[in-house]
């Protein structure tokens, strides 16, 4: 569904509370099959017209910067039932992270604004508890500055979150080094899921914090799928966990999921919105945005995932059927590692010789286009994500596509 069918449909869904349930009779097959066509509903008012903004077909990865994924239609099912009333903050906070706690498994859980939030928030409460002194002092606290843990090679752009607190990063390469950097100053060690290499495994970076009562964080915003990946970290031991809530679980864009410890999400809640001055007061999640990310998170797990997968694999099959039919055109199903972005996609190659493009040219050709198509390439390969078309987007791709290279023959 485009955002721009949003607020048609919010109007004509009915207000009963039964709606997330009537979504879910919908089907999702509905939404991913590429063989059954799935129109968004008209609208007399379009607001990306309206405004002038390039509606974009996503044949890449959850981005932010693309607006991440699309909300199943028992998100919006949610928003809309409940954005008739108010509620209190404390209360949904309450009820929406208890459920979600029993969903994951966990003693706590609560909703952020991204993991982002979620990473910040765990920094705080490792440094605060729930002392309100040092909630309100945050990121100024007097003294020395908080350190967190990381490994060398897990420093990346989202660690700024752990310094916006006041804290400082201290790098390590390995166990001896993490185990010697310990000290009365640190407060967390974070791991970052996604890194490339690790020196430190799960397993030993968990044990080494334990023996010193250091929390950990693990940093796990786009490893679904696979949907074990929600409840593994936790049993290995780690004490916080956080997934993006606007990736794959496709909630709402701007939703995380923080779960683990009681303690320590209790001291994140205490950090956060709907009080008044601490740090995370400008990240405050709307009411909408929880019940949301309930429902996409209940969704998610209750989802056959094996079916979605093999209709990804059709999907990379059916294109690559298309654009094999021209001269030495070959596609191959590739299946990214992770653990982010762990899913099928299509690579393109063909002899550019032949066919006298390059994939970089493809990718900018398809991207200024109608309709704006986004797509990875280097100077091997064209690479075609599928798992975030709509049905009725997956032709459109393949005949894009298919029309630059034949254009360049």
């Amino acid at each position: 569904m485009k955002r721009r069918n949003i607020l048609k449909g919010l109007t004509l869904l009915p207000l009963a509370s039964g709606l997330v349930g009537k979504a879910a009779a919908l089907g999702e097959t509905s939404l991913i099959s590429p063989t059954t066509p799935h129109q968004p509903p008209s609208t007399e008012r379009d607001l990306f017209k309206e405004l002038g903004v390039t509606p974009v077909i996503n044949a890449s990865v959850t981005m932010t910067f693309l607006s991440g994924s699309l909300m199943l239609p028992e998100v919006l099912a949610a928003i809309n039932s409940t954005s008739h009333d108010f509620a209190d903050m404390y209360e949904l906070q309450d009820k929406v992270g208890a459920k979600i706690a029993e969903m994951l498994q966990v003693e706590s859980a609560m909703v952020t604004s991204g993991a982002s939030c979620a990473i910040l928030l765990s920094t705080a409460a490792s440094i605060t508890g729930l002392d309100p002194e040092k909630i309100r002092q945050l990121p100024n606290l007097p003294g020395p500055r908080p350190e967190v843990i990381m490994q060398k090679t897990h420093r990346y752009l989202f660690d700024q979150a752990v310094t916006t607190t006041g804290a400082r990063i201290i790098e390590v390469e390995g166990p001896d080094e993490m185990e010697k950097a310990i000290n009365e100053r640190t407060v967390m060690a974070l791991f970052f899921n996604a890194a490339g290499k690790s020196s430190v495994s799960h397993s030993d970076f968990v044990a080494i914090a334990k023996r010193h009562n250091i929390p950990t964080l693990l940093d796990a915003a786009a490893d679904v799928p696979p949907v074990e990946n929600l409840f593994k970290y936790q049993k290995i031991g780690f004490d916080l966990v956080t997934f993006s809530g606007g990736k794959m679980i496709r909630g709402p864009q701007s939703a995380g999921l923080l779960f683990g410890r009681k303690d320590l999400i209790t001291a994140a809640r205490a950090n956060h919105s709907p009080n008044e001055a601490p740090i995370g007061r400008p990240m405050k999640v709307n009411k909408e945005e929880m019940f949301g990310m309930y429902a996409a998170l209940k969704a998610y797990l209750e989802r056959d995932h094996k079916k979605e997968w093999e209709e990804w694999l059709q999907r990379t099959k059916h294109i690559g059927s298309q654009l094999e039919s021209l001269p030495t055109v070959k596609t191959e199903t590739y299946v990214d590692p992770g653990p982010a972005n762990a899913f099928p996609s299509l690579h393109v190659t063909w002899d550019q010789s032949k066919i006298k493009i390059s994939p970089k040219e493809v990718v900018k050709a398809l991207k200024s286009g109608t309709p704006s198509i986004v797509v990875n390439g280097n100077d091997d390969h064209l690479t075609v994500g599928v798992v975030l078309l709509r049905p009725d987007q997956v032709d459109v791709v393949s005949g894009r596509v298919k029309s630059i290279l034949q254009q360049a023959i």
